[in-house]
């Protein structure tokens, strides 16, 4: 498996929100200044000597290379108009961001002032024509460079799966800020030689010898990744002159980002294990930061931006790659994505919208395969929110499972894709050959535990029009329930017990079913009458703040993970569970816990787990929501009665009335799960901890007393997603078989009294 960074962009989520935070800024904390915010001052203009320095041009950006350091920088417009200024850095560099396209120059001010030429700044409208893309040669096989439109390079590793002279092949290209084009890692490029494609791993500006400045999903980044499109596109040893996109994580969400520029050379797009929403998802899950994962992987990501900062890299500058050396000049002009996050607790629509992919997928007009994991420990499962926003595509297949951020490369998932590439990248009846080559090595290194036998070849026999036609007919998800209960000798592997596939998210037939709190930690399908309240301490320390604490990501992948996920000490949450099921109960989608609260303090962060209790009293962790009650404030239009979406608004933001119970509705990440006959489903309320594999959040809550009412006047509740017509396996999984759902035995809450 690829480097356990490498895998993670669950926080690309924060690092998104903290790269739209800068555009809202006066700068950033590097000295890169954003050019929307400067005030401007229109000055008379001199003559004065021809700059010395070399500007760069780009879209909506302009650099200056070679300057004195602490030289006093001015970018001027056509006009005279100041449009920005700064300071040269350590290495005589400077970036402008956010310019509007126009005629600048620059000048350094004081006694030995001088200014540059003038310098021409486009934006998006500004394509190149095909022979721009044409002209470019790229390695058939081995590192290279591609040039973007504003005349970045960016550094590339080809990796074809023969010798040139037997294609041209079918392609994938991998693009992201980790180390895709580094020519000593080979995974993903070996994984797809193996399934018969060419690979171009490509990275991002401001990464690994790629020129520029790096800044999350900054828009000259996106397209930046059109232009990658076709320049490797345009290679004579690409099939058709038509390339897809792969990847896991970080570039699987760039896939999102760069499908929806619609580069004319993309056919088709696989983005594993994404999230849908930087803020929601990862970010600020309920308006709380996510410090487990989300802030150590930003910090990760701008520190391997730093110059030089991939080690491969100043080997190849020390072994003579000139271009490597020179892309490192603007690495200082990097903003601090971890001091800006920090500075944004609140949604704010036109800035962080185009960081959300939910808000842009409808764009992407190429087939896609989706892939991802409920109980994934970096990017969350948030994602198959944005499922019912790709309407742009007329070819959309999803994988759903519960699991970890690897589970998107389970065999059963892995042959799905594998499938998908044969029919709409390589042009041919698929056969799943080359997998069989592939897991022996996959599941292992990644799930410690023996692989499987590849899938049958259910196409065989069939041309490639009867194997494409028999694809798309199939529904477009599918659920892999109990992966890791698979009957095959795989313990505890990434294997699913059985599969039920749907034609859409959310599922048509789900029907919402509510039970209501009541007295003694009862759920209960009717209403109650009476109730009297209940209370905790919202104790934020009474538990490890994760259930695999101080542990790196990568160590939860493997089959052999021992969590440490404990029940609450008494007094610092309440719990509530339905009667023993009558019937095997399953499902499908979000869930909304509808409470009526009340707290000491004026504010107060709430996490609500969903867990199953079985005949034999153990319990098996299944999904958990958040919020910050003074995050409350409801979408209304974007709410349903299982899903409720809240603004995140620093307008809407409002504390708790005190000595009142105030209407909250806190959202269950997505699950699929089936609570069999027998079983209870069960709710905890506490403080943020102890509820994830690796996600810690820094919460708010200081042992402040959270009530809790449940009566005819204030009707706390949850509502369920349940899918009628399911056949489920009698058997109950082994406790803590089920990847990703740790198992222990149950533990009343103080006000459970109903008996188990």
């Amino acid at each position: 498996m690829r480097r356990s960074t490498s895998v993670v962009a669950a926080s690309v989520a924060l690092a998104l929100l903290a790269a739209s935070c800068s555009s809202g800024s006066g700068g950033d904390a590097s000295g890169s200044t954003a050019a929307t915010t400067t005030a401007a001052a229109t000055t008379t203009t001199v003559a004065l000597p021809l700059a010395t320095f070399v500007v760069q041009p780009g879209m909506n950006q302009l650099a200056v290379l070679d300057a004195t350091p602490g030289d006093e920088l001015e970018v001027v417009g056509a006009d005279g108009t100041v449009a920005g200024a700064g300071e040269a850095d350590a290495q005589g560099s400077f970036l402008l961001r956010l310019m509007k396209a126009g005629t600048y120059t620059v000048r350094t001010t004081g006694a030995s002032a001088m200014a540059s030429a003038p310098a021409e700044v486009f934006d998006e409208s500004k394509v190149p024509p095909a022979s721009f893309y044409t002209d470019q040669k790229l390695p058939a096989g081995g590192f290279g460079y591609l040039t973007t439109r504003d005349g970045t390079t960016l550094s590339v590793n080809v990796m074809l799966p023969g010798p040139a002279d037997k294609g041209p092949y079918p392609t994938v290209v991998e693009y992201s800020g980790y180390d895709p084009s580094n020519p000593g890692n080979t995974t993903f490029g070996l994984l797809f030689n193996a399934l018969g494609y060419a690979y171009a791993g490509v990275n991002m500006r401001g990464s690994g010898c790629s020129g520029g400045s790096y800044q999350f999903f900054e828009r000259p980044q996106i397209v930046d990744g059109y232009d990658a499109i076709e320049a490797v596109a345009a290679q004579p040893w690409v099939m058709d002159h038509q390339v897809a996109m792969g990847g896991i994580s970080y570039p699987g969400i760039s896939q999102l980002f760069v499908a929806s520029t619609n580069p004319p050379s993309l056919e088709a797009i696989a983005p594993l294990s994404v999230l849908d929403d930087s803020y929601r998802a990862t970010g600020y899950p309920g308006g709380i930061l996510n410090t487990g994962f989300a802030a150590p992987f930003l910090q990760e990501r701008f520190d391997a931006a730093k110059m030089y900062g991939q080690g491969w890299t100043k080997e190849r500058a020390d072994g003579g790659d000139t271009v490597c050396a020179a892309n490192q000049k603007l690495r200082l002009q990097n903003p601090d994505a971890v001091a800006l996050a920090r500075q944004n607790e609140f949604y704010d629509p036109p800035v962080a919208d185009p960081y959300a992919p939910a808000t842009f997928v409808n764009k992407i007009t190429v087939p896609v395969f989706l892939a991802g994991a409920w109980q994934d420990e970096q990017t969350g499962a948030h994602f198959p929110d944005m499922i019912k926003n790709f309407t742009g595509t007329k070819h959309l297949f999803v994988d759903l499972a519960n699991g970890l951020h690897t589970e998107s490369l389970s065999p059963t998932t892995l042959a799905r894709m594998a499938e998908f590439y044969s029919l709409y990248v390589a042009k041919k009846t698929p056969t799943l050959a080359g997998l069989g080559a592939i897991l022996p090595i996959l599941v292992p290194s990644i799930y410690h535990t023996v692989a499987p036998a590849a899938p049958a070849d259910r196409f065989a026999g069939k041309t490639y029009e009867q194997s494409l036609a028999a694809f798309e007919a199939e529904p477009a998800v599918r659920v892999l329930f109990e992966e890791g209960a698979s009957d095959q000798t795989v313990p505890s592997g990434p294997l699913p017990r059985w599969i039920e596939s749907f034609p859409s998210w959310p599922i048509p037939t789900a029907k919402s079913t509510t039970w209501y709190l009541g007295n003694k930690g009862l759920l209960a399908a009717d209403k109650q009458t009476t109730g009297t309240a209940d209370s905790y301490k919202a104790d934020p320390t009474a538990l490890p703040k994760a259930f695999y604490p101080g542990g790196r990501s990568s160590n939860v992948w493997g089959a052999d993970v021992v969590y440490d996920w404990r029940s609450m000490p008494s007094g610092t949450g309440v719990a509530y569970a339905t009667p023993p099921l009558k019937q095997d109960t399953v499902v499908v989608g979000t869930g909304s816990v509808d409470l009526w609260i009340q707290s000491s303090a004026a504010d107060t962060d709430l996490e609500v787990t969903i867990t199953e209790v079985r005949p034999d009293g153990t319990e098996t962790y299944i999904q958990t929501g958040w919020l910050r009650a003074s995050h409350r404030a409801l979408d209304t239009a974007a709410s349903t009665d299982v899903l409720p979406v809240q603004t995140h608004a620093k307008a809407d933001a409002a504390p708790l009335p005190a000595g009142e119970f105030t209407p909250v509705r806190v959202e269950i990440f997505p699950f699929a799960y089936a609570f069999r006959a027998g079983s209870q489903i069960r709710i905890t309320i506490d403080a943020p901890g102890n509820s994830r594999a690796v996600w810690e959040f820094e919460t708010i809550s200081k042992g402040e007393t959270v009530t809790i009412a449940h009566d005819a006047a204030h009707p706390s509740a949850i509502v369920l997603p349940v899918i009628p017509g399911i056949t489920v396996p009698g058997k109950f999984a082994p406790c803590g078989a089920l990847r990703g759902q740790p198992c222990h035995n149950y533990v009343p809450a103080d006000n459970e009294t109903v008996p188990i």
